[in-house]
């Protein structure tokens, strides 16, 4: 996949953060070459975050984010900071504006102990140092010993410093293999994808993409059909496939039509343990056997799109769990960046296999639920649970599916 089609979920995320008028805006576009955020002297002007996917030297593929004031005032201010907060949940990298004709207030030095706090790499940038005289310079160095940076979005001053400094504060993420240990050169690989209301028009979604790109890479062959047409290619095929993955919510016909001897998968499964959440999600679907009646279900997904009749957050996973457990629970659902910190009234959390979403966003939401000991499992892994064929989707991963054997699932 070339890198200008490189999936935001595997960019890095930079984030900018600072005060209204610091030059938040202003110092992104500098940093990019382009003017993608709106810039005024009036205070708010950014209200919602923005995002821009790009390439960015010396970094590559980037996702750059301009957020709201963190000193936003009002019923609607209060809404704008907790989006900028959001923000950092996903961010990778930070920057930290200031007006350096000000210096450091309050709550800049909330922010920095939030970035501290959740790990997220930092600078801390001084902007308007046109403006600004050698005294403000000099008293900068005692508020931020080390890690300040002097720029100039209007002339351009320190701009490339800021960009090797970001290049070199770039977090090193491993190299990952989405079908590691799953397939051979060679190998015949079926893919299972339903077309119906709820599917794209002209297009496939982001996990069949990705996976028909490493199946390339490892030099399989990739034959992709509707379920309505899996039991003919079955039988009509040449060769027996070494695994079949399927979208979840064709799970339990798929897995009637697939003999036992071919391994079988699906596709939030495979991300699962590609973002490395699949042991939390097996632990996790223990928690619906434990479900009463009246208990709240959140359903999450990381990605907005128009509801269909039929939709399988909001309509298929309620009904199946309602049958599965003989209860009736109630559900509450969030899409997008929203997502509780507070996970308390919640007694399962199902979400869906993260395609959206970065790492970091997906490592911060299961570790609200682990934090807050609140069972968290994923699309993938429901399904199979309820169609009773969990173990068979899990065979795999022998060290997943072993979790099985202690669970006594």
């Amino acid at each position: 996949m070339g890198r200008n089609e490189t999936p935001a979920s595997e960019r890095i995320h930079i984030g900018f953060f600072g005060r209204r008028n610091a030059g938040k805006s202003s110092v992104m576009n500098a940093v990019t070459g382009q003017n993608l955020a709106v810039v005024s002297e009036i205070k708010g002007t950014t209200t919602d975050p923005v995002y821009k996917t790009m390439e960015l030297l010396p970094l590559g593929p980037v996702v750059m984010i301009d957020t709201p004031g963190i000193d936003d005032e009002g019923e609607l201010g209060v809404l704008r900071v907790k989006k900028s907060r959001q923000v950092l949940n996903k961010t990778d990298l930070a920057v930290l504006v200031v007006d350096g004709r000000e210096g450091m207030k309050e709550e800049d030095y909330q922010m920095e102990q939030l970035f501290q706090t959740k790990q997220v790499p930092y600078v801390v940038v001084f902007n308007k140092a046109d403006l600004a005289g050698e005294a403000l310079r000099a008293a900068s160095k005692d508020a931020v010993p080390g890690s300040g940076l002097w720029v100039s979005a209007a002339d351009k001053t320190g701009i490339e410093e800021l960009k090797n400094r970001l290049g070199s504060m770039t977090p090193q993420k491993q190299e990952r293999d989405l079908l590691e240990g799953l397939v051979n050169p060679g190998g015949l690989v079926i893919l299972v994808t339903p077309i119906d209301k709820a599917a794209p028009k002209g297009r496939l979604i982001l996990p069949q993409q990705q996976t028909i790109r490493a199946l390339l890479d490892h030099g399989c062959m990739a034959v992709t059909v509707r379920e309505t047409e899996l039991e003919t290619a079955l039988k009509t095929l040449g060769k027996k496939p070494e695994l079949v993955i399927t979208d979840s919510q064709a799970f339990g016909k798929v897995s009637a039509m697939v003999p036992e001897d071919i391994r079988l998968t699906s596709f939030s499964i495979l991300f699962a343990r590609y973002k490395g959440n699949l042991r939390q999600a097996v632990e996790g679907v223990c928690g619906l056997d434990e479900i009463r009646e009246k208990d709240t279900i959140l359903i999450a997904e990381g990605c907005t799109h128009h509801r269909q009749c039929g939709d399988i957050g909001t309509v298929k996973l309620p009904a199946w769990i309602r049958q599965y457990t003989g209860k009736e629970p109630r559900f509450a659902f969030t899409s997008g960046t929203e997502f509780p910190e507070d996970l308390s009234p919640y007694h399962l959390v199902v979400h869906c296999g993260g395609c959206m979403l970065n790492e970091r966003e997906m490592e911060y939401r299961q570790a609200c639920a682990r934090q807050q000991n609140i069972p968290m499992t994923n699309y993938g892994i429901l399904i199979a649970h309820v169609h009773g064929i969990l173990r068979r989707s899990l065979e795999p991963f022998p060290q997943i599916c072993s979790l099985l054997d202690r669970a006594g699932t």
